[in-house]
């Protein structure tokens, strides 16, 4: 009784004697539920597009965020690469970035994808004592 019900509800159409009139060769029952039918595939393809959706926009938001964040560099800015190395940008061209690290000031060149995102405080500054072999 209730799975009949649902399936009204879902298909938009009475499946309760179905089974007696499809036994019978009825033409009337089986024409009535063809719309059920096409719902029955559309609900999951609706639901892959609504998945889709949820997934595709809010990636598309952080690679704008991103994208920002890359054009926005300028020479002064500490950063973090995607490898952890923290530094100030002493230079910038085209796609070439060349970051100060350390206190001795070793410069190295990155590639702008390169960079993880702009630091507040420069880690680099907090750095007092030699790093020994």
């Amino acid at each position: 009784m209730f799975l009949n019900a649902m399936q009204s509800v879902l298909f938009g159409c009475d499946t309760s004697g179905l089974s007696s009139l499809c036994a019978t060769g009825g033409d009337s029952a089986a024409a009535g539920c063809a719309g059920g039918n096409m719902m029955t595939m559309l609900l999951p393809l609706l639901m892959v597009v609504v998945l889709l959706v949820v997934m595709i926009i809010p990636q598309r938001r952080r690679d704008k965020k991103v994208k920002d964040m890359l054009g926005a560099l300028k020479p002064g800015d500490r950063v973090r690469t995607i490898g952890g190395i923290y530094g100030t940008i002493s230079s910038i061209k085209d796609d070439v970035i060349v970051l100060s690290v350390g206190p001795d000031k070793v410069k190295l060149v990155f590639a702008r994808g390169a960079i993880s995102q702009v630091e507040d405080a420069g880690v680099e500054n907090t750095m007092t004592e030699e790093v020994k072999d």
